[in-house]
C-alpha cells in the first residue's frame, strides 16, 4: 500500500484588507501519495499558488490567515510546527520551484552561493563538499561548463536557465516532495517542453513526489497521475488523469477541456471560451461560485454549495450530471 505523502484536512486561506476579506481558499481537502504527480489546475485567481504557499506557510500574517483541521507531511502534523521547526523543514523536506525566478534569486548573490547555502544548512556540508554538490547540481539540470557558472549572478542567465537553477536548489537536498508552481508560464514554447521533460527524468531518478500547479491542463496531460481542478477556491473535480480528459464530469473541467486548442481543428477557426468571470473573492455567492457561468445551471446551485463528493474513483462538486443535464 503507498504511503502518504501529504493529506491536507479543510485548508481556508483568507486575507484581510481594506476593501474587505479576500476569501483565497475554502476548506479544501486533498491527498498526494508518495511517488505521485498532482497537477492542480484552474484560473488565474483561483487558490492554487495560496494553497501550496499556506501549506509551506510562506504567506506573511497578517494580513493572511491560514487555518485548517489538518496538514500532515508523512507523519508530521505541520500546523502544530513552530515557525524555526517549519524552516528547517523546508529545503530540506519539502521545496518549491516558483513561477519567476528572478523574484526569488537574489540579484547580488552568486549562483554558486545560493545553491550551497541549503546544503551549508540543511545537510551540514563543508564549502567544499557544497561547492562540488552544487556544480553536480547545475549539470544535473543541464546548465554546460558548471564550475564557471557557479561564479555568475541570476541576470547572467537567460529565463530557462534561471529556471533550471531554481529546479536545481528545489533538489539540493533531495526533499521527498516538490511543489512546482507555475514554472514554465514566463518562457517560450520549446523552452516549456524541456523544463517539463527534464522535470519528467528528475523525478524518476529522485523518485520524489511532485505537484504541478499549473492553469493548461495541456501541460499536466503528459506529467501528472491525477489533476485536481480548482475554482474560487475550491475543489470542483478531482480525477485520475485519463478519465478526467476521457470523460469530465464538472462542466468547469469540460469548459476548460473545450478551451484548450486540438491537432484536428479547422484552420482559422475560433477556440471556445467560458463566458463570464470568476467570482469576486470578497462577496462569494451563497451556492456553487461557478453557476452564473454555467450552461447547466439549475436553481438549487445559486441557493447551495454542492459537497464534494467520491464517485467512480474520482471527487466531483456538482448538483447536475451533465450528460443528461438533469439534477443527479
Amino acid at each position: 500500500m503507498q504511503k502518504i505523502c501529504l493529506s491536507v484536512d479543510s485548508l481556508n486561506t483568507a486575507f484581510y484588507t481594506d476593501e474587505g476579506v479576500v476569501h483565497a481558499v475554502n476548506g479544501i481537502s486533498f491527498e498526494v501519495n508518495e511517488g505521485e504527480t498532482l497537477g492542480i489546475v484552474g484560473e488565474s485567481g483561483c487558490g492554487k499558488s495560496v494553497s501550496m504557499l499556506s501549506i509551506m506557510r510562506l504567506l506573511p500574517q497578517p494580513p493572511a490567515k491560514i487555518q485548517a483541521k489538518s496538514i500532515r507531511f508523512f507523519d508530521i502534523e505541520l500546523t502544530k510546527l513552530s515557525e524555526e521547526e517549519m524552516q528547517h523543514l523546508r529545503g530540506r523536506q519539502m521545496a518549491m520551484v516558483f513561477q519567476d525566478p528572478m523574484t526569488f534569486l537574489n540579484p547580488v548573490l552568486t549562483i554558486g552561493f545560493q545553491l550551497m547555502e541549503p546544503l551549508k544548512v540543511h545537510l551540514n556540508f563543508t564549502e567544499q563538499q557544497a561547492r562540488e554538490r552544487a556544480e553536480e547540481l547545475l549539470q544535473m539540470v543541464g546548465i554546460p561548463e558548471a564550475r564557471l557558472r557557479l561564479k555568475d549572478y541570476p541576470h547572467q542567465f537567460s529565463g530557462g536557465m534561471r529556471q533550471r537553477v531554481m529546479i536545481a536548489m528545489a533538489l539540493a537536498c533531495n526533499p521527498p516532495l516538490v511543489i512546482a508552481d507555475e514554472p514554465t508560464t514566463a518562457l517560450d514554447v520549446t523552452i516549456q517542453a524541456q523544463i517539463v521533460e527534464l522535470v519528467k527524468r528528475l523525478r524518476h531518478e529522485f523518485r520524489m513526489t511532485l505537484i504541478w500547479i499549473t492553469h493548461d491542463l495541456a501541460v499536466v496531460a503528459g506529467l501528472a497521475n491525477r489533476v485536481m481542478v480548482m475554482y474560487a477556491g475550491y475543489v470542483m473535480e478531482d480525477a485520475p488523469i485519463e478519465p478526467l480528459y476521457a470523460e469530465p464530469l464538472h462542466p468547469y473541467t469540460a469548459a476548460l477541456l473545450r478551451a484548450l486548442p486540438k491537432l484536428d481543428q479547422v484552420t482559422g477557426s475560433r477556440l471556445e471560451t467560458i463566458p463570464g468571470l470568476p467570482p469576486d473573492l470578497i462577496r462569494l455567492p451563497k451556492g456553487c461560485p461557478y453557476a452564473p457561468r454555467c450552461m447547466f445551471k439549475q436553481e438549487i446551485c445559486v441557493q447551495q454549495m454542492p459537497p464534494l463528493e467520491k464517485r467512480d474513483g474520482r471527487r466531483i462538486a456538482c448538483w447536475v450530471d451533465i450528460h443528461t443535464g438533469r439534477l443527479k
